[in-house]
């Protein structure tokens, strides 16, 4: 059985991607900042597949102590990792925040980089040709009024996405972007309803994108039927223009 490390699972996407996971034999180990009733959910549903594991992202001094605590003390292998976890900062440019722009840039990237730093030193301890997903944003290459400072996050999770495939490929560990469009999520429901018609009719399906549709190209890309795909962005955006 193949373990996977998920981050933020107790909402959205990260529920929806955990889910499809277990659903599928894979043994998760799903990381948020607190329990609620969706981490219930995967405990009692997949209670032999499933370890909810309880840290803030924000607090990247801890990282270390966090991965020796969780994995390196039980030697625990990991195959694959999912970076789903991220802190929208919605605002004009002309309104920066800096205490903010900071928390959302440990969680959004620093955050990502040292786990999977850890990662991929596991993968390399065990010998496993693993695979790195990480989820990025639409916004990232469409640009969107008060979104500038959390897409470039996003932008440069692709950047270093790219690096770490070029960088451990011939290891055999792959590294990939989901880029996602606008999903009915609780980052989107700050959003009125005008303003997500209007983003929903900027894409080709003049829907909101799946998160099912989503979750299913993350295990696609964790699965040995992506064996020759890395470094890549995959949209998954109903089409977004």
């Amino acid at each position: 059985m193949k373990n996977i490390l998920v981050t933020g699972v107790s909402k959205g996407l990260g529920f929806e991607i955990s889910k499809t996971l277990l659903e599928e034999g894979y043994f998760v180990y799903g990381l948020s900042r607190k329990a609620n009733d969706n981490t219930d959910q995967l405990s009692k549903e997949f209670y032999d597949n499933f370890n909810h594991i309880r840290y803030d992202l924000s607090d990247t001094a801890g990282i270390k102590t966090f991965w020796k605590e969780n994995f390196l003390a039980a030697n625990i292998p990991v195959h694959g990792f999912v970076n789903n976890a991220a802190l929208a900062v919605d605002d004009l440019i002309t309104n920066i925040n800096l205490e903010k722009l900071e928390e959302m840039c440990r969680v959004n990237v620093i955050a990502p980089f040292l786990l999977t730093k850890n990662v991929l030193r596991n993968m390399l301890l065990h010998q496993i040709k693993g695979s790195l997903v990480h989820i990025s944003s639409i916004s990232a290459h469409t640009g969107y009024k008060g979104l500038a400072m959390y897409a470039s996050t996003k932008g440069a999770l692709e950047a270093f996405s790219k690096n770490t495939a070029r960088e451990w490929g011939e290891k055999g560990i792959r590294s990939n972007c989901v880029v996602a469009g606008f999903m009915e999520t609780e980052m989107s429901s700050k959003l009125d309803d005008e303003t997500k018609n209007r983003i929903f009719k900027r894409t080709s399906l003049k829907k909101p994108t799946s998160t099912r549709s989503v979750a299913q190209t993350v295990s696609f890309l964790l699965s040995d039927r992506s064996a020759s795909i890395t470094g890549q962005n995959i949209f998954v955006d109903s089409g977004t223009i």
